[in-house]
């Protein structure tokens, strides 16, 4: 297989954020500690990078098996099969591999084909969210809920162009829109305009067949519903790293929708106690779905404040539930609410820097909660989905120097790289933090032809790197209470 070295993807545009945002996270990628390292030049030219980076989805796809029901190498199978239909209906013949990853047993990766820059736009436009727009760039169709726009006389059976509206400025309804937008591919109406927008009733299901993104992912809907979990690489690697043993009782803090939940579940082979919480109604309901549909008997579900959790009487709450009583589980799993500033495909981001920067108290209060829960000797895994220094570096040594008794663990499988300078840790310390940072994919990254797949076994290291360096920004530290 050929690959094609690139220094950047500029398909789209990059991230768009306010003008104080942007500012306070070039003081994060430009830090005294790294500009000491990189100098102001490189620095500057990563964090450039970065933005564009964020616009764009990771270079793979990556699903989790649930090994509780099936084999990884069964879900293999099926999953080519399943690729092969929809291609069937789409752009290309080419098979695309699915590879094991080689640390992460229960993870498949599949390549994204793309970008494709040459594809036909057609004269009928739909426009879309940006939430839309991102989840069909990593292999989605267009619900009907997400559209905005639609040609006045668009029927179903139509070809259409679509676009994303990515700083939310169409009005729903609306037959154009000429405002900010980006192309994201081409497909087939399922669903006239009138279906949309002219009903009484919610809408629900596919309003628009993608046949040609502009990135190929495989759609998941409704494939293998109990047998895979779509999951980013590094979500997938913070359950390995927590290492859950059949009969233990663990707790995941923060859990919806459940997918660390269940993987903690299938690890423990289903034998042990995993309580779930979350503090909002509907989200519960989504963890309790995803326990059903995977087959998964040993979590426990609760509607709670994870805040609250502690409780001040030794013998806990009667009926089992939360509060706990401090020192209550073997494992505690901190996946902390964040910015979100490391989730990709991300176009725009219209939040204020105030409520960027809203998330590390938060942390904190969740952390001491989850310190207090856990037994001597156990294990402690935070971890979040953002970029910044303060949400992630910053609450480690604020951590380490709060709470003497932990102490900072090795991480397995340890694929991402270590921890990030500015916030004085050591370089010990460093080294055993996992941060996934998108913006290593650029230096090293690959334009991935689909028509060259069939030559892909000389490379498949490579293409395991990539997958590895190519995800979203992650973070994850893991500590021992001794």
């Amino acid at each position: 297989m050929h690959c094609t070295v690139h220094e950047e993807m500029s398909v789209f545009p990059k991230i768009t954020l306010r003008g104080d945002v942007k500012q306070y996270l070039g003081d994060v990628f430009k830090n005294k500690e790294l500009l000491a390292v990189l100098g102001q030049e490189d620095a500057e030219r990563r964090f450039e990078m970065l933005l564009s980076r964020l616009s764009h989805p990771p270079a793979f796809t990556s699903v989790r098996v649930n090994t509780h029901l099936a084999s990884p190498e069964h879900v293999r199978r099926c999953l080519s099969e399943e690729i092969r239909k929809q291609q069937m209906n789409s752009f290309s013949s080419h098979d695309v591999p699915i590879f094991n990853h080689p640390d992460v047993p229960d993870v498949l990766l599949i390549p994204v084909i793309g970008p494709r820059v040459s594809l036909e736009r057609h004269s009928l436009e739909v426009v879309v969210g940006a939430q839309c727009g991102n989840a069909v760039l990593r292999g989605a169709h267009v619900f009907a809920p997400g559209i905005l726009a639609a040609p006045k006389y668009m029927k179903m059976g139509d070809v259409v162009s679509v676009f994303s509206d990515i700083e939310g400025q169409c009005t729903r309804g609306a037959k154009e829109f000429q405002g900010k937008r980006v192309f994201i591919g081409n497909g087939i109406a399922e669903m006239s305009r009138s279906d949309i927008f002219c009903t009484d009733q919610p809408i629900k299901g596919i309003g628009i067949r993608m046949t040609e993104p502009v990135y190929f992912s495989p759609s998941f809907y409704n494939v293998l519903p109990n047998q895979v979990f779509l999951q980013n690489l590094p979500s997938a690697i913070v359950s390995h790293v927590l290492q859950p043993q059949a009969g233990e009782r663990i707790l995941d803090m923060c859990a919806a929708p459940g997918g660390k939940t269940t993987h903690i579940a299938a690890l423990m082979g289903d034998e042990g106690e995993v309580i779930a919480m979350d503090k909002i109604a509907n989200k519960v309901e989504r963890i309790k779905q995803n326990a059903q549909m995977l087959g998964l008997n040993s979590i426990k579900v609760y509607c709670f404040n994870a805040i609250k959790a502690l409780s001040g009487d030794p013998a806990g709450s009667s009926g089992g539930g939360p509060p706990f009583p401090p020192e209550s589980f073997d494992r505690v799993l901190l996946d902390a609410p964040c910015s979100g500033l490391g989730q990709r495909p991300n176009m725009a981001c219209t939040w204020s820097l105030k409520e960027i920067t809203s998330y590390q108290p938060l942390q904190r209060q969740l952390f001491t909660t989850a310190v207090k829960l856990l037994k001597r000797g156990g294990v402690l895994v935070y971890s979040t989905c953002t970029i910044t220094l303060a949400e992630n570096e910053e609450q480690v040594a604020w951590a380490l120097h709060h709470f003497p008794f932990l102490s900072l663990q090795r991480q397995e499988p340890h694929v991402g790289g270590g921890g990030m300078l500015g916030a004085g840790l050591s370089h010990d310390h460093l080294k055993l933090l996992q941060r996934f940072n998108p913006v290593w994919a650029t230096t090293e990254g690959f334009t991935l032809h689909p028509e060259e797949y069939e030559h892909t076994q000389g490379t498949k290291s490579d293409l395991i790197h990539l997958a590895n360096k190519d995800t979203i920004g992650f973070f994850i530290a893991k500590f021992v209470k001794t």
